[in-house]
Formats: C-alpha cells, structure tokens, sequence
C-alpha cells in the first residue's frame, strides 16, 4: 500500500490490512519521499509519520524511499520483494490537474506488469491538493519541452503587460522561468531556458524588433546578467540534486543493512543466517551470492543463490581467499579473471569460509559504494556465524559439565556403595574360610547373613543402575495387564520384610476396587523403593502407611510416613538422579530410587509428586491413568 500523508492514508491501510488477511499473505506500506515532496508543509510529515506508525502497529513492514519519480520506486520495491498486489487510492484531482500531469495511479498501472493494481474510492475528495508540476526523469527530453514552453509561456504573458512596463522589467519574467527550470528539471534545461529567454527577449522586445540586432549596447548587460544567473541558479539545483542522490544511496544501505542485521539476529542456526543473507543481497544488490564453507583441506558449498553454479577454477580462487584472508577475483588484483569476487567471512577470533558475489556489471566490483556495502553485509553475516558458533560451544560445554557432574556422581556412588558391600562380603567369607579360627555356630550364621544382606544390596544398587539405563535409552517395554492392588502392596511388603524390622505398616484400601491395568513387576518395584525410602528417612519406632483410591479416571498409590520431611525447594529435585538428601548416620543410598519411580511411572502414563504432611512428615502420590 502507498502512503502520502492525504486523509485517507489510513483508510487505505486498514483496507490493505485485511485484504493481505484474507489471502493470508505479509504486506508492506511504503512513502515514496521525492524532491518535491520534500518540501511539504510539517503538518503534512506528521500525518505520514502517523500512517506509518498505525501500519507498523497492524503489522505491516514499513519503508520509507527516496527518489525522483514516485511510481517507478513504488514498481521497483514491489518487484524487489515479491509484491503480488499493490494498493492505491482513486485520484481526487480535477480533469484539468489529470490532463496537466498524469495521475500515480496511471503511471503505476503502466510500470505494473504483472502486478495486480487495487484502486481504492473515497466518499469524498481530499482536501489540499499537491503541486502539479513534477519533475521528470533527470536528462529526459520532456525536461527541454518544457523548457521551451516556460520560455513560451514567459514571452506571451511579456506580450500581455509590454504596455503597462518597460522592457528592462521584462527581463524578470524570464528570470523566473530561468528559475522554475532549474528547481523542476536541473541544470541544462535551466542552461536551456537561460539561452532561449535571451534570443526570445532580443527578437521581440528589444529594438529593432523581430531582429537579433541590438542597437542599445547597454541590454548586452542584461543579456548577460540573466544568462549568468541561470548558470548559478542551475549549478546550485545540481549540486542539491546529487547531494540528496548521495543522501537516498546511503539511505537505501542503511535499510538494507537494518533489516540484515534484524534477520540475522532473529535467525536460528547456520542454515537460516546464510539463507538470510543471501536474501538481502539479492534484493538490496540485484547480485548472486554463494557461501563456502571449509570441510577438511577442502571447501564446499553451504548455500548459493538459485542458477549460481562453481567453475573447478573458482573454488582454487576461493581456497587462496581462505588461506591468505584477503579479497581476491573480479575488481581486485589477485586472481582477477575469475568470474566472481570473492572475499572472506572471518572475525578476529575464527574464519568460518568464503563469500563469493557475482554483480551486474564490470564498473560495480569496483564501486566503492558497492565495496563498502558488501563490508558491512560480511561482517554482519560473520559475527552472526560467530554467535551460532558461540552459542554452539556452549551448549556444548553445558552439555558437558552435566556430564562430568552426573559421572562424578556415578563415580563417588560406586565408590562408596558398591566397594562397601564388596569389601563386607570379602570379610565375611574369608573368616569363613579361614580354618585356623574356629567359629561358634551363632558366629557363623552371623557372619553368612551379613554377607547376604550386604549382597541383596548390591544386587539392588546394580539393578538400579541398569533399569536407569533402560529408561535413558527408551528401551523400558511394560507388559500391561490387570492386577490386584492388594497382590501389589503385599508383594512389596514381602521384599523388604527385613527392612521394615516389624516396624507397623498400615494399609488403607478403598473398597470394591476393580483390577488395574499395570506392570506388576515394575509398579513393584515402584512401590518397594517408596517404602525403601520412607524405613531411611523415619524413625525406627514410626507407623508407614500405604494408601490407595480411585480418584476420577485413575489410581492413587500413596506411601505416608511420619518422618521430618523434605524442604520445600527440594520437593522437585528428589527425583533427579543421584540427588540425595541430607540423610541420618549410618542411612546408604545411591539417590537412584526416586529416578527410577519416575521413569516407570511417566512410562505407564501417570505423574508421582511428593509432598508434606500438615501434621509432619512426607506423602509420596503415584498417578496412574486407568
């Protein structure tokens, strides 16, 4: 959509709005500033600012262009970014103002090709028209037409108040068509008007009439005069012509670099930071671009734009780019019979390859304001690679230290709780062996049940550690099928018998529960780590209680004990692997049990949380979905 600041900019917007909606398609509102335009009223810059800032809010990419003819930017932006539709309002000028100077919307529809053009009408016409003259192309020979009818148009209007003035006031007239011409076309249709005024104030004003003759020697001077002040007045026009061109290239490289550094900030990975650039360099440069990235000795390519294909001999220029860091091919002095200029993406810190650019024509590879914009794009494009490569490096040295941390853990594990109760079984069955000292049979019944608990122990502590493994890897299979609740309780009440050490265990079933769907071994299992853990964690002389209820459409399976609890900022972490808690003299554990409890629960479907008792102690509640 156009914007120009008139009233019903904003109704053209929001009507651009949904219709880039319903097509479901991103839409761009673009003010095309020209020189004329440049002079408009402050009021009328605040509405366009105003426009533009409702579009950017309704989510549309903004853009504000320089140039001298309004529709041949808006046609070249559309084509630059894909543009299907373009939005205009309906010419609200006189017939007269149409026949005078073409309407945007003529001259859009001409430039459009195959662009749709969507004419948007207004109720009513717009208030405060914009000056009618506009500039042509610079060096275009409309420019010199209407040079020609200024002079014209200066001479009949002379004729028209000859009577009323003397002929030396007639020179202003011409002065101001001298004038008119070097602000609306530049400096040689200015040069132009300045000549013709000159011959034409000679032949009809000056006598003797109808003649080039000059009997009084004294309009010599004014015939000078005013061709000298068109040659300032031209010259002047000129040098704010190119400055403001300066003004619109530098422009143009800013918003290119602005939306490459906000695509490339935005980009994830490698991939999207390439494909980005090469995108703004298509658009802002009209150019091919391929990206080479070293593998080995050698380089390939990691992206290139569409039909842009490597020669062998390029890729030698591109590996002698790499190696000495310096530009080399088209434009240079290194190489310069290669097709395309290639140059490297490195920071101070890491090279991570070869950028190289094939331009539309010989004189832009040696531009300097094509040279310096390619500067800029690499060294966005090589600190968004070193962010990527950083990002990479730390996610990696993360990943780690959790490593090193869960191998220290392992290590000081077994370490401790596994030398032990080698170190108790070795004990225990060399005093068996050892036939020089009798034992008493107390003595040795002692010694073979120490060695055996210390044995179950171990064979537990190994069992977690592979059931551990099994989760890690995906490989924890369930073998569902209907089970008792209470064949399940008194399974695992039986496992740890000896470590209840007729402690009172009180067992709180709902009645009628129907048979659950489960793995009896694994929801075991389960069961006697939570009660493994309430017997470490309580006092010796503490009641444990087993609840279970049907609660909605799944089983609750509670373990109660009476001990002091858990922390509140611990509640969570006792489930990771090889968290342990603060633990009373003479307690052992792997801190693998809780983990375990997780993992077989999340594989059946269900949740496990803990939390603390009101009254004292911790509540361990398994959920299993029916």
């Amino acid at each position: 959509v156009c914007a120009s600041g008139s009233p019903f900019s904003e109704q053209l917007i929001r009507t651009t709005r949904r219709l880039a909606d319903e097509l479901k398609a991103p839409w761009f509102t673009v003010y095309v500033e020209t020189p004329s335009l440049a002079r408009e009223q402050q009021e009328n810059r605040e509405r366009i600012w105003r426009d533009l800032r409702l579009a950017e809010s309704l989510g549309a990419q903004v853009a504000t262009l320089t140039a001298a003819s309004a529709p041949k930017a808006i046609i070249d932006y559309a084509r630059r970014h894909n543009v299907t539709r373009i939005v205009v309002g309906k010419p609200t000028t006189t017939r007269w103002r149409e026949l005078l100077h073409p309407p945007i919307v003529d001259q859009i529809i001409r430039l459009s090709d195959a662009i749709h053009v969507h004419v948007v009408s207004f109720k009513k016409a717009s208030s405060g028209g914009k000056p009618w003259l506009r500039p042509p192309r610079p060096g275009a020979w409309s420019g010199y037409l209407v040079s020609l009818g200024l002079v014209a148009v200066a001479t009949a209007f002379s004729f028209l108040v000859r009577p009323h003035l003397s002929p030396i006031n007639l020179v202003m007239v011409y002065l101001l068509a001298v004038v008119l011409a070097a602000v609306r076309f530049g400096r040689r249709p200015a040069i132009l008007t300045a000549a013709l005024g000159v011959l034409a104030f000679d032949f009809f004003f000056i006598t003797p009439r109808w003649s080039f003759t000059v009997a009084d020697t004294e309009y010599l001077f004014t015939f000078l005069g005013l061709f000298i002040v068109g040659l300032v007045i031209s010259t002047l026009v000129a040098k704010a012509r190119d400055r403001a061109e300066a003004l619109r290239q530098r422009e143009m490289q800013t918003e290119s670099l602005y939306s490459l550094s906000r695509d490339l900030a935005a980009a994830v990975g490698r991939e999207a930071i390439l494909a980005a650039a090469i995108k703004h360099v298509r658009e802002s440069m009209q150019a091919g671009m391929v990206i080479l990235t070293p593998q080995g000795e050698h380089l390939q390519v990691a992206a290139a734009s569409e039909g842009l294909t490597l020669a062998a001999g390029e890729l030698a220029v591109a590996v002698w780019v790499l190696r000495n860091l310096r530009p080399a091919g088209q434009g240079t002095d290194t190489h310069g019979a290669a097709a395309l200029l290639y140059l490297p993406l490195h920071t101070v810190h890491q090279t991570f390859g070869v950028l190289g650019i094939r331009l539309n024509e010989a004189s832009e590879y040696v531009s300097h304001a094509h040279r310096r914009l390619l500067e800029a794009f690499i060294t966005q494009l090589s600190l968004a690679l070193e962010r990527v490569h950083l990002a990479d490096q730390a996610e990696q040295a993360h990943v780690l230290q959790a490593r090193e941390r869960l191998e220290r853990a392992l290590l000081n594990s077994i370490s401790h709780d596994l030398r032990t109760p080698l170190v108790s079984i070795i004990g225990a069955l060399s005093s068996l062996r050892e036939e020089t000292v009798p034992l008493t049979e107390a003595n040795r019944q002692a010694l073979l049940g120490g060695a055996w608990d210390e044995a179950e122990r171990l064979n537990r502590f190994v069992g977690n550690l592979l059931d551990m493994t099994r989760l890690e890897a995906g490989e924890l299979h369930l073998n569902r099928e209907p089970c008792d609740v209470q064949d399940l309780i008194g399974c695992a009440l039986a496992a740890i018998d000896r470590q209840l050490q007729g402690r009172a265990v009180e067992v709180r079933l709902a009645e009628d529960m129907n048979l659950i769907g489960m793995d009896m071994v694994l929801m075991n299992q389960v069961l006697v780590n939570l009660l493994e853990n309430a017997v470490k964690y309580t006092p010796a002389d503490s009641a444990i209680t087993i609840e279970s209820h049907i609660e909605g459409q799944a089983l609750l399976l509670a373990v109660l004990d009476h001990g002091p609890g858990i922390a509140p900022a611990e509640l969570d972490r006792v489930f990771e692997k090889f968290h342990r808690l603060p633990v009373p003299e003479g307690v052992r554990g792997t801190g693998l049990g809780l983990s375990i409890c997780k993992g077989i629960v999340e594989a059946h479907g269900g949740t496990i949380r803990a939390e603390n008792r009101p009254n004292g102690g911790l509540r361990v509640v398994c959920r299993l979905p029916l």
